[in-house]
């Protein structure tokens, strides 16, 4: 019996961890579920965990919020007892949180082996913390779980040996796949009122978008502007709303929707059916690509350059400016042409060949 001790703490990571826990293994496997709770918001907690058919954690140690000092450390003291307690074959850490760098940097102290899922994936911007713990995981780890070609280039320029290197495919795929059809029956779209290709959805929740007032005005401004064209609807991030509030910008957003977030599979029956998507998600861009939906990235670097090769996915500047260009480029474009080539190995099995590696 292989154990395998998955740590997570915020939302994308649910949605990565939910394929292997179903992922079927030609050898018997122990899941052990261990929530950080860096992600405190326990109603949109509990709403990912239900969407994505997750059980409940078998601990949940409710960090919470703080500084990136003070939370990493809290959740490397409180994690150090639990891989005590389970004594993990693997402990696996997903992505680019916190508690994935916690998690690494416990069991690497431990001699505890560790696998990294969505290992090798870079912005090259070591401004953003998710940069750093992306970079220091994989330093650590005892395997790297990638999602394709340009991941492992990475890690080889970064001196990883190509033993400790298997690509395996996304499973943010994996669970998207596994999930559009349950999406689609909620009808979303015509539960808010707008029409099926006729409408755009926005998120933004990154520090460099919206705790600089002059950007957030600009990426308001941006969706004001989409927002005299189609319906825009803003999926608001808490700590966005209180920006919005802090630097007295409710009016920049004329005609935008500004609407609380909603769950794993109402985002995906919203993107799905849009026009278009305004963000700074590193999931949705992915998301998009394999939807076919025509997305404009306000980041200056994308950690998932295959989004960008595909032709779905564009970086913009975070300005009016730049947005109001980039949209009429979208409106000119012909949605009814053959969605493009998904990006080898995303093709939602990257949980099965993790879990049989694994095991």
């Amino acid at each position: 019996m292989t154990r395998l001790l998955h740590v997570v703490g915020a939302r994308p990571n649910f949605m990565k961890v939910a394929p292997l826990l179903r992922a079927p293994s030609p050898h018997p496997v122990e899941h052990i579920l261990v929530h950080t709770g860096q992600h405190y918001d326990a109603a949109m907690s509990d709403a990912f965990f239900r969407d994505l058919g997750l059980p409940a954690p078998d601990v949940n140690l409710g960090i919470g919020s703080a500084s990136h000092a003070v939370q990493t450390g809290r959740m490397m003291a409180e994690l150090e007892p639990v891989f005590d307690r389970y004594a993990p074959d693997w402990i696996v850490v997903y992505g680019d949180v916190n508690s994935t760098l916690a998690a690494a940097l416990v069991a690497a102290k431990k001699a505890l082996k560790v696998a990294h899922v969505e290992a090798g994936v870079r912005s090259f911007d070591r401004s953003m913390p998710e940069e750093v713990n992306r970079v220091l995981t994989d330093q650590l780890a005892d395997i790297c779980l990638t999602p394709g070609a340009s991941a492992d280039r990475n890690l080889r320029r970064e001196g990883v040996p190509d033993d400790r290197i298997r690509a395996v495919g996304n499973v943010m795929v994996d669970t998207l796949l596994a999930l559009r059809p349950s999406a689609a029956k909620l009808q979303v779209p015509e539960r808010m009122g707008v029409g099926s290709g006729d409408y755009a959805v926005a998120t933004f929740h990154r520090a460099g978008n919206v705790d600089d007032a002059a950007t957030l005005s600009e990426l308001l401004a941006g969706m004001s502007h989409v927002a005299g064209t189609m319906p825009v609807l803003f999926l608001v991030h808490p700590r966005t709303r209180q920006r919005i509030k802090d630097f007295g910008l409710e009016r920049r957003a004329t005609g935008v929707r500004l609407l609380d977030p909603v769950g794993y599979l109402e985002t995906i029956g919203l993107v799905e059916r849009a026009a278009l998507v305004l963000t700074d998600s590193g999931g949705l861009q992915v998301e998009t690509t394999i939807l076919g939906v025509p997305c404009l990235t306000a980041r200056p670097n994308t950690e998932w350059t295959e989004t960008v090769e595909s032709g779905t996915n564009r970086l913009v500047p975070p300005s009016l400016e730049a947005i109001k260009s980039a949209f009429a480029d979208v409106r000119r474009q012909d949605r009814a042409v053959a969605a493009p080539p998904r990006p080898p190995l995303w093709d939602g099995r990257a949980a099965e060949r993790i879990v049989a590696l694994l095991a």
